[in-house]
């Protein structure tokens, strides 16, 4: 089978239809403030789970720097409901292969119908929820280094969120369907993607400080008593 086409004119990618796009430029009047608020996070650590943190909150609201960028597709209803800093340089070099984020983050466990398997992260109650619900999220990376080819760039299969719950067996047949785009930026950049889009992450080649806010962002309430953490 032919390799997937490699996607190279960034700009060209659209959130409709590619479930991608990208924001030049929006977040780096203000890096230095992110990261300072991020100061206190444990360094060298491939991804910290954020709750509590009072100095990212006028970031994430919906009329926030990050938040509004969101709004722009959810509403004025969407809300921050998970937060991670991936943290990866020299002595952490990470790599990842193609998969969808599957998980929401929650404020307690219950037994709700068409939500599991659970899992526990960094102490926080992790569940899978019905896949429609992950249809209608979408997902910020704030880059606040630069991530040039050779630093790791996230890969995505542009489109790949409208296939559903893509099988494991059947993740390498979407990619070449959908071809790949090397997410390069620069610190201050946004992306922003649909959430189940397939992505997968490579060890840096010439590895440098890499550090990324992501953030999901959801515009509704969870059903029967469960409420997401947020942050």
């Amino acid at each position: 089978m032919a390799a997937p086409p490699i996607i190279t004119d960034l700009g060209s990618l659209r959130f409709d239809p590619h479930g991608a796009k990208l924001s030049v430029g929006v977040l780096e009047p203000f890096v230095d403030h992110l990261l300072a608020t991020l100061d206190c996070l444990p360094e060298q650590r491939a991804g910290s789970r954020i709750n509590g943190l009072a100095g990212l909150k006028p970031f994430l609201v919906a009329g926030g720097p990050i938040g509004s960028i969101a709004a722009g597709v959810l509403g004025l209803h969407s809300r921050a409901v998970r937060v991670i800093l991936f943290d990866k340089s020299a002595d952490v070099n990470w790599g990842l292969g193609w998969h969808q984020d599957r998980t929401i983050c929650v404020k307690e466990r219950l037994d709700v119908e068409g939500f599991g398997p659970w899992t526990n992260k960094g102490g926080m109650q992790h569940v899978s929820p019905p896949f429609d619900l992950l249809s209608r999220m979408v997902t910020l990376r704030v880059h606040l280094d630069d991530v040039p080819i050779t630093n790791a760039p996230l890969l995505i299969a542009p489109g790949s969120h409208k296939f559903g719950r893509v099988a494991e067996p059947d993740l390498d047949r979407v990619v070449r369907l959908c071809g790949t785009a090397a997410c390069t930026a620069s610190a201050g950049d946004v992306w922003l993607y649909a959430t189940p889009i397939l992505h997968a992450s490579e060890a840096a080649s010439e590895p440098a400080r890499r550090r990324v806010l992501q953030v999901d962002f959801s515009a509704e309430d969870l059903p029967d008593g469960l409420e997401w953490l947020g942050c």
